[in-house]
């Protein structure tokens, strides 16, 4: 391990609604951390022969937990995070779906797999684990991200470290005590307060075998050099500046709902919300009306109140380089279809705004916009759509509406990790998730969830 000391650095958490500080917890020290590690793959020892039965009955007991917690959990996640706190029961529920998701279908998604080879009586290919996988998780669904790390590996025989993110380590630091009173063995899982040299340590060790990482492309790019410089598999979940195409053929009403509701949960902050509106012309005017209108009835204001639809964005940086790019577009000649932007005062809150005339030489056209702000892009007809849509760097997921077959083939054409036609997909626990281009690598969920980071064994009998 490293010599560095890291005796007085910490994780800090605030209240984004206030500013406050929350909390101050010390990274693990370089000999805890060696400590943690030895404990994690002595687990993994004996976790990999533990029979599917009884992993089930433990994920059914993690998935009860979770659930009677939750709104401690949710609490907890609003208060660091900033999100309303039904945006938090929501996340929360959704690591509950995922422990159920791999109870109800571990058996059969780890059953052997029979091929048949000539001059081979039986051929099976078994998924079997490998050891400890690093994850590095993100601050906006830290409930939900800790555990689409967790479950699938978990399942397979794997033991999981999370790092999570600096300003929301205690709702993540909940999950320990959750898996120990469900009877998980210690050293199964774990939330380890590490820094960034230590991760890249962890990642150099033998006895972690796999990483894991949702976050940003350059974070992305630093983690995947560093797997790749010791040979390991990695999954990057990374950014995205989802298209969501409306079409001529679209149901306007349920468009733009379906575009409002999904650019502002969580507050705008999640990799898979659609980020750019592409409408073809002859029902922009339409669907920009009903669009605008959904932003302007948004409540902004204390993400406990009941009434309130959008709380504050996650940090004063976060609110500050939103700003930043929404001034850069209308300095270089965006419109304004809603007044919006940070409000003053305590806390980081962030006025849902809507522009569009966005062009190649603003910066939210290439980088990613993490906040409530709707961006509308006008073009000709389909083929201009899909053009558009291609430009990005990103490829994480998106929507078309239309009539179906129309919409089929323009989503044929997108080149994304995902799509919803007439519905937005996010990331259901059976769907592999995941992205093409700077969005990432690999995938999460479903039986990939568990296949990027198995052992792809073949037994063969003579």
């Amino acid at each position: 391990m490293t010599a560095t000391s890291l005796r007085h650095r910490t994780y800090r958490t605030q209240n984004p609604a206030t500013g406050e500080l929350l909390r101050e917890y010390p990274f693990v020290e370089d000999g805890e951390l060696e400590e943690r590690l030895a404990k994690a793959h002595s687990a993994y020892l004996a976790w990999r022969d533990v029979p599917v039965a009884e992993k089930v009955a433990l994920f059914l007991k993690v998935a009860d937990l979770i659930e009677a917690k939750l709104p401690e959990l949710a609490h907890q996640t609003t208060l660091e995070m900033g999100k309303v706190l039904p945006h938090s029961l929501m996340e929360g529920a959704g690591a509950v779906e995922m422990f159920r998701y791999y109870a109800k279908y571990g058996e059969e998604l780890l059953a052997d797999e029979p091929i048949d080879v000539p001059n081979f009586s039986k051929v099976v290919l078994r998924r079997e684990a490998v050891g400890v996988v690093l994850g590095i998780e993100p601050w906006n669904a830290p409930l939900y991200q800790a555990m689409r790390a967790t479950a699938p590996n978990l399942m397979l025989g794997n033991t999981v470290m999370v790092k999570p993110a600096e300003i929301c380590a205690g709702s993540t630091l909940m999950y320990d005590e959750i898996f120990l009173e469900a009877g998980f063995p210690e050293g199964c899982y774990q939330t380890l307060l590490a820094s960034t040299d230590q991760c890249s340590t962890l990642i150099a060790d033998d006895r972690v075998r796999a990483v894991t990482l949702t976050g940003s492309d350059r974070a992305g790019s630093a983690v995947g050099a560093q797997a790749g410089e010791h040979i390991k598999p990695v999954v990057l979940e990374l950014g995205g500046s989802d298209a969501f195409v409306v079409l001529d053929s679209a149901d306007i009403d349920l468009a733009a709902g379906t575009a409002a509701v999904c650019r502002l949960v969580l507050g705008g902050q999640a990799c898979a919300l659609p980020k750019r509106v592409i409408v073809t012309d002859s029902v922009a005017d339409e669907f920009t009306e009903k669009y605008v209108a959904a932003f302007a009835a948004q409540v902004l204001g204390d993400p406990f109140d009941e009434a309130s639809t959008i709380g504050p964005m996650s940090s004063q940086a976060a609110a500050d380089l939103l700003q930043e790019q929404m001034d850069d577009a209308i300095a270089k000649g965006a419109t304004v279809l809603l007044e919006g932007g940070k409000v003053d005062g305590p806390g980081s809150y962030f006025k849902p705004a809507v522009i569009t005339g966005v062009t190649p030489q603003m910066r939210v056209f290439i980088e990613e916009p993490f906040g409530p702000l709707g961006m509308i892009f006008r073009v000709s007809d389909a083929d201009a759509a899909v053009e558009l849509a291609n430009s990005s760097p990103y490829g994480l997921g998106g929507a078309v509406f239309g009539e179906q077959e129309e919409a089929l083939r323009v989503a044929a054409r997108l080149d994304t990790g995902g799509v919803g036609i007439n519905a937005f997909l996010g990331s259901p626990t059976e769907v592999p998730f995941g992205g093409t281009k700077r969005s990432g690598v690999g995938r999460e969920l479903g039986r990939s969830g568990m296949d990027q980071f198995a052992n792809m064994k073949t037994y063969a009998i003579g």
